[in-house]
This record gives C-alpha cells, sequence and structure tokens, in this order.
C-alpha cells in the first residue's frame, strides 16, 4: 500500500508507522517500553495503533528549517 493511501487511514499499525516515518519496529517498541515517542492505543489488550494525525503531527516536529533569521 502506497503511503499517501496510508495517511488516508484513520489508524495506522506499528508496520505502517514504520514504513511512513522510516523508523525500525524495534525502535517503535522500546520507545512504548520506555513511555517516550509517539502516542499510541492499546486495543483490545494487545493490538497497536497510532492515530495518524499524531504520526504527521511528529513528522512535522522533526521538521529542520533553514529560514534566514533577520535582525
Amino acid at each position: 500500500m502506497s503511503v499517501s493511501k496510508l495517511l488516508e487511514k484513520p489508524y495506522l499499525n506499528e508496520k505502517e508507522v514504520a514504513l511512513i516515518t522510516g523508523r525500525a519496529l524495534s525502535t517503535l517498541r522500546n520507545e512504548r517500553f520506555l513511555r517516550k515517542g509517539l502516542p499510541y492505543l492499546k486495543v483490545a489488550g494487545r493490538s497497536i495503533r497510532y492515530k495518524t494525525e499524531d504520526v504527521i503531527k511528529f513528522m512535522e516536529g522533526c521538521r529542520i528549517s533553514f529560514e534566514e533569521v533577520t535582525k
């Protein structure tokens, strides 16, 4: 499935988030264990879902800009 199709879904699983963000599954799992990184939902006890909106916010928060600073 293409990234543009994935971004249309309201919730994503960890494999889809890894594909979109370029982060390893192990990184996502480790960050959940350490209670940092992307916010997530735990559905039916074991299924992990990420809100697409949160993934986009996370990616935009990592943006590095080279805008000229004026004095």
